[in-house]
């Protein structure tokens, strides 16, 4: 099962629409998701800009006022009743949560605040603050329960504990220095409760962060959305060239396997016949068209491959006697170069998978060995079983000592026509098709193919391939 969703991911991976349909759709969401950012960000600080200003413009306005007022009940040096109620109301007009004069010595001239038992907390905001023209101050106080039994505080309010326990309020103030001619007689203090509006804005932020969440969720299927009709004229375009190369590859099988026919025929009668350069030439001719015949199959399979189609027939057999068929077929090319050619297996080793795909991934690698590793070398085979992920796999290694494959090289190798030396591929019959055929025969029966090598050294493939059936 884990081999199942492995090979699942690993087809996710190499799709290139999927992958190609998944970066759309990421860049699609992250170029949305910045300008919903942006759209909050101004749309927070412009609000909260905004009622700042305004509360601010408004204590300032009042703090004039107010400050006018005292200085003209200071004038003659004497504070009346009539005076400080007018002061008072100034105050409750103005929202304002609390006023203080205090002189240069630091008491209290007069002042009061909408909650009395504040005042402790408030002149701690105050202490050693000199305001500056328009200069604007916030501060947090926090109003503890009052006293049991205390005088003008009333009876108790019953309720939760943690509702009687503390009470935090957000302040605005400001100040302005009294002065009766060239001397300070005080500072005059006052401040707003915005509380109220601090509520305000985090409660505006979550609602534009709930917003944002929303709508970046359909964001995301938006995004999808578009990156799929995207991707819909690219994916009929490259299914129309898959299409042809399948049906192209098709249709040259039947004249290549007439031509070769017609050229067997022709050297058989008309051999004797023919000049040394006329044979060469036919000689020739049938080592390309074999080579054509050869590379049409390889494209066929691919093609079949690409599609989607399942191209794989399962059956359980015994994996050994079809490979020592091919180690036999195999020994004749190997002993053309006088390679030493190894196979090392147990007696019976029972798969279930396709036995003409392993069979043709066997020969590939054989065949890639043999043709790659010089005279007096050695090649050897292995089969075994393994255990990967908790489960029976079958472990394939194809060992040489040949020219090796250099560093850089390797992970192109599995590419579709990339060949190392293109020279000496093409002069040994290469196409550049077959080790791209093993990769697809390996993953397709869920498996994995690796290759480790130092060149002039050698080269081992490695295949793990979860299709060994144990034993009952």
């Amino acid at each position: 099962m884990r081999f199942n969703w492995l090979s699942r991911i690993q087809h996710w991976k190499k799709d290139v629409f999927i992958h190609t349909q998944t970066r759309l759709t990421f860049q699609y969401s992250v170029l949305i998701m910045v300008f919903l950012t942006l759209f909050i960000t101004i749309v927070y600080f412009l609000v909260h800009t905004t009622i700042s200003r305004e509360q601010e413009q408004q204590l300032h306005i009042l703090a004039d006022q107010q400050t006018l007022e005292i200085k003209n009940a200071l004038k003659d040096g004497v504070l009346s009743q009539q005076e400080l109620d007018n002061i008072n109301t100034t105050q409750e007009n103005g929202n304002q949560f609390f006023y203080y004069v205090i002189n240069p010595s630091g008491r209290i001239l007069f002042g009061e605040a909408v909650i009395g038992r504040s005042q402790p907390e408030i002149l701690r905001l105050l202490q050693g603050w000199m305001p500056q023209s328009n200069e604007i101050h916030y501060g947090t106080i926090t109003i503890h329960p009052p006293r049991r039994g205390g005088p003008h505080e009333g009876p108790l309010r019953k309720g939760p504990p943690h509702e009687e326990e503390r009470h935090p309020i957000d302040l605005m103030m400001t100040g302005r220095a009294i002065y009766l001619g060239d001397q300070l007689v005080g500072i005059y203090y006052t401040g707003k409760d915005i509380s109220f509006y601090y509520e305000l804005i985090r409660r505006l932020l979550a609602i534009l962060v709930t917003l944002g969440l929303l709508f970046l969720g359909i964001a995301l299927g938006l995004s999808y959305f578009m990156s799929k009709r995207a991707m819909i004229p690219i994916r009929n375009s490259f299914h129309r060239q898959r299409e042809f190369v399948a049906d192209a590859s098709h249709e040259l099988r039947t004249p290549l396997s007439i031509l070769q026919s017609s050229l067997d025929v022709l050297e058989m009668e008309e051999s004797k016949q023919m000049s040394g350069f006329s044979q060469n030439v036919l000689s020739n001719m049938k080592n390309e068209v074999r080579r054509m015949t050869h590379l049409v199959g390889d494209l066929l399979t691919l093609a079949r491959s690409d599609s989607g189609v399942p191209v794989l027939r399962y059956e359980t057999f015994d994996l050994i006697p079809p490979v020592e068929q091919l180690i036999r077929s195999a020994q004749t090319l190997a002993q053309a170069k006088n390679i030493n050619l190894q196979f090392h297996a147990p007696s019976t080793l029972t798969v279930h998978g396709d036995h003409e795909r392993i069979r043709q991934l066997l020969y590939i690698l054989l065949d890639n060995a043999i043709k790659y590793t010089p005279n007096e070398g050695s090649v050897s085979l292995t089969l075994s079983a393994a255990s990967r992920e908790k489960q029976q796999a079958l472990r394939i290694v194809v060992q040489d000592t040949g020219i090796g494959i250099p560093p850089e090289e390797q992970g192109r190798i599995f590419d579709r026509f990339y060949r190392v030396d293109k020279n000496r591929s093409r002069q040994m019959g290469g196409t550049g098709l077959g080790l791209s055929i093993a990769k697809w025969i390996a993953e397709a029966h869920h498996g994995t193919i690796q290759v480790s090598s130092i060149p002039e050294k050698g080269s081992t493939f490695t295949v793990m391939m979860p299709i060994v059936r144990q034993k009952a």
